[in-house]
């Protein structure tokens, strides 16, 4: 799964990285996003893509209470497309997660390790990501789908999200795009270009957000 990640790319870097044609809200780097917060996302419309704020927590259009979305942070990639919590915003209302990094923990004697995973160049990238409205625009919010770990994670966790090349945006955020098109990008990110290490437990607490979060362990 992923259950936390980072932003601190600054604006300018993520308007060039997903060519955004506007921005809604504040963005302050956040060394440890946390499911029901709101998160960044970039949606596509008639003006063009934009970076719009959605809680993390997918928030059906059908339920009665929107605490649900506290257990819909994450779609697995090999359901979703069916799945009545997700099929709609699947066939509708896709969009991409920016993130600098993301946490996964490993299961080890003494409890569990967390691991920090980043591009080993430091840039921002995407995961595949649904959104979805709820009592006609109260609340918006959005998922991470998950797929299996590649080689690189698997030793640390079994599942890792969805993270799209460059070259798949364009057709993940594709309104157009066909279904079969769509469930071939939802594969595991080869990993050529990221590196993992382990990190504090200080990040295991969502109150704690500064660089500590990301320094590896001692």
């Amino acid at each position: 799964m992923c259950g936390r990640y980072t932003l601190t790319s600054p604006i300018d870097r993520l308007i060039g990285e997903f060519g955004l044609a506007g921005a809604d809200g504040d963005l302050h780097p956040n060394f440890n996003v946390a499911p029901t917060q709101e998160v960044a996302a970039v949606v596509a419309g008639n003006g063009g893509r934009r970076l719009e704020m959605l809680r993390w927590g997918l928030v059906p259009s059908w339920a009665d209470d929107p605490g649900i979305g506290a257990r819909m942070i994450n779609a697995r990639s090999e359901t979703a497309p069916e799945k009545p919590s997700f099929r709609g915003a699947f066939r509708r209302r896709r969009c991409l997660i920016p993130a600098d990094g993301f946490y996964e923990w490993k299961r080890e004697e003494g409890g569990k390790q967390p691991f920090y995973i980043h591009m080993n160049d430091g840039r921002p990238f995407a995961f595949a990501g649904l959104w979805e409205s709820w009592n006609d625009g109260e609340i918006r919010s959005c998922t991470i789908l998950t797929t299996s770990a590649n080689d690189l994670v698997g030793p640390v966790h079994e599942r890792m999200p969805v993270i799209l090349p460059a070259g798949d945006r364009d057709a993940w955020l594709d309104p157009e795009a066909e279904r079969e098109e769509l469930v071939s990008l939802l594969r595991p990110y080869p990993g050529d270009d990221l590196e993992t290490f382990p990190v504090s437990r200080f990040v295991n607490s969502p109150r704690n957000n500064d660089e500590r979060c990301v320094q590896p362990a001692a």
